[in-house]
């Protein structure tokens, strides 16, 4: 849709667009809730309300938090996708397809079990599992190459081997830990605090590490052939962009628990509207990542329910339909 604009002035155009639009989510999300109190907190944020102490702690002590917490989840998620997508070269990977999120949420639980705090020892321990479960696949991968089919394949079965361990591990815990890891499983950003610092911090160099290797990865398009011939250290730069990638992932998981189709529905709508270029893709994927997690978020605590609703619910009613019309799509392609 934007293709005949320069590279340049794209992303000036995108990413001046797309940062109104997280502004836009922020300041919604701190304003609305299931509190009801929304134009008296647009009033305290323009400075015009009568101070408010209950009010000011709802909104600086939780909605900010939350807000922060869920556009770097939504952020890291998103671009771990476009990574995936670009690797394999295949319009329906995410960074759950190699099993790293999987992986990730072994370790986080037996960071659970263990008693570690969120950070960094639940953090540490998910990472271990994230890149554990990536050299598994690798190894997997190995015999083929590196293949995009051998790595898919590779990370569906060892996925599901994740999944049956999480289930053995819920099975053996007691009671109150069984509860706290079931909400945490389907994606759940009540826990953020203090404890989101560390995750930015964490996040941020990875976000750049990606932007700065947003060229090889146009040219990793091309084929791996093409591109080691016009100069790409292919095998430097894929292990590099997936460790990269499992890193965030993994800070993701132990903050956030699994929520699923991030990766998969932002990128995919945005390659449809600005084109494949990474230069542009990456920090599109970055800021709309974070806007529409946001936006999710806001949605499963307004809504009303016996208590707060997952926002991994919200992301999954919204991705599922979109991967069964992707589905569908890729069937109809000749």
């Amino acid at each position: 849709m934007l293709g005949y604009i320069p590279v340049y002035r794209k992303l000036i155009i995108v990413t001046l667009t797309l940062s109104l639009l997280l502004s836009v989510a922020v300041l919604l999300g701190l304003t609305c809730g299931s509190s009801g109190d929304t134009a008296a907190a647009w009033q305290l944020l323009l400075g015009r309300g009568a101070p408010d102490a209950t009010l000011e702690t709802i909104i600086w002590q939780l909605r900010w938090p939350r807000v922060v917490l869920a556009a770097g989840v939504g952020a890291a998620l998103s671009l771990g996708g476009l990574v995936f997508q670009a690797l394999l070269r295949n319009p329906l990977a995410e960074p759950y397809i190699l099993g790293v999120s999987g992986g990730s949420a072994v370790g986080a639980i037996l960071g659970i079990l263990a008693g570690f705090s969120l950070f960094p020892g639940m953090a540490i321990c998910s990472f271990a599992g994230s890149l554990a479960v990536l050299l598994l696949v690798l190894l997997l991968s190995k015999r083929k190459e590196g293949s995009s089919d051998a790595l898919l394949l590779g990370g569906v079965m060892v996925n599901a081997f994740c999944g049956a361990i999480i289930m053995f591990l819920i099975s053996i815990s007691k009671t109150v830990q069984v509860q706290k890891m079931i909400f945490w499983l389907m994606g759940d950003l009540s826990a953020a605090g203090t404890a989101s610092l560390p995750l930015l911090l964490g996040v941020i160099p990875c976000f750049l590490l990606i932007f700065m290797l947003a060229q090889p990865l146009n040219l990793l398009l091309t084929g791996r052939e093409t591109a080691s011939a016009m100069g790409v250290n292919v095998a430097v730069v894929t292990l590099v962009l997936l460790i990269t990638t499992s890193l965030m992932v993994s800070l993701t998981v132990c903050h956030s628990g699994l929520i699923g189709f991030v990766g998969l529905t932002i990128p995919h709508i945005l390659r449809l509207i600005l084109g494949s270029d990474h230069r542009v893709l990456v920090p599109a994927c970055l800021l709309t990542g974070a806007s529409y997690l946001i936006f999710c978020d806001l949605l499963a605590r307004s809504l009303p329910s016996q208590g707060e609703m997952a926002v991994g619910i919200v992301t999954a009613m919204v991705g599922a339909p979109l991967f069964i019309v992707l589905l569908w799509r890729e069937r109809r392609c000749p």
